[in-house]
């Protein structure tokens, strides 16, 4: 059985999620890929289920309606948990997150509690953003850095891959956060945990078909989210203790 789910959030991706799934198995056959669709009305959610009657690898939750990709992700963590998964990715299914790179972020994983697919680790891999969309990126990992003082290149990226330790050990329930802040929020999280986590080095492609999500509320709920999380831990800026569940203190196989 597969040990691997790449959970892919979906709302009007019809165009890419038939494409993005062809080339995750080309990466890696040994996976399963769960599509979260937020009732698409371009007909994403029938699409999926023909994909997933083609071949068992294709899972689909439906859900009612658009509820923002943390609700998403936190579904699918949960589909994840309830089942016999033991690394669970995040992905994005606009191409923007290069298939590619799975196997390599799988395998930092093995070493890892969270491996995160950073766009600036060892300098900027972007493609076809503007300056304007660049600074915006590179100023929101400096500010969430300087407030909360998490030590990772990329804390608002979206490509990155769990073990089920951290999965099991974070209150899902309590992240409520969508957008960059729900990136932010769960990478901060484990953090705080004790756990370890790794950069891996990617490449980030603007989007190749669809409309972006970004919007000013994202950006708003990430800046107030920061400040949320440093409270939460009591103005703390590092874990206490490393985790005993996490692969520095021998915990996760």
């Amino acid at each position: 059985m597969n040990d691997t789910l790449i959970v892919v959030p979906t709302y009007n991706e019809k165009d890419n999620v038939r494409d993005v799934a062809k080339a995750v198995f080309n990466g890696i056959p040994a996976a399963d890929m769960l599509f979260a669709d937020d009732n698409s009305p371009d007909g994403t959610g029938r699409l999926l289920d023909e994909m997933a009657a083609a071949d068992p690898r294709v899972h689909v939750l439906h859900r009612e309606g658009k509820q923002g990709l943390g609700r998403a992700y936190i579904a699918g963590f949960k589909w994840a948990l309830e089942r016999h998964y033991e690394f669970i990715f995040e992905m994005d299914a606009d191409f923007s997150h290069d298939p590619r790179d799975i196997p390599r972020i799988r395998e930092a994983a093995q070493s890892a509690d969270l491996a995160l697919g950073s766009r600036y680790v060892g300098g900027i891999r972007v493609i076809n953003w503007p300056l304007s969309r660049l600074i915006l990126s590179r100023g929101a990992g400096a500010y969430v850095h300087v407030i909360t003082g998490m030590p990772f290149t990329d804390p608002t990226g979206g490509f990155k891959c769990f073990r089920r330790a951290v999965l099991e050990a974070i209150d899902l329930d309590r992240i409520r956060s969508n957008g960059y802040s729900f990136q932010i929020e769960m990478t901060h999280t484990t953090w705080m945990l004790g756990f370890r986590i790794v950069d891996v080095p990617i490449t980030f492609e603007e989007r190749r078909s669809g409309q972006s999500k970004m919007s000013s509320d994202i950006v708003r709920e990430a800046l107030w989210m920061v400040w949320k999380l440093l409270f939460r831990c009591g103005l703390r800026r590092k874990p206490r203790a490393t985790h005993p569940r996490s692969v520095a203190a021998g915990g996760t196989p």
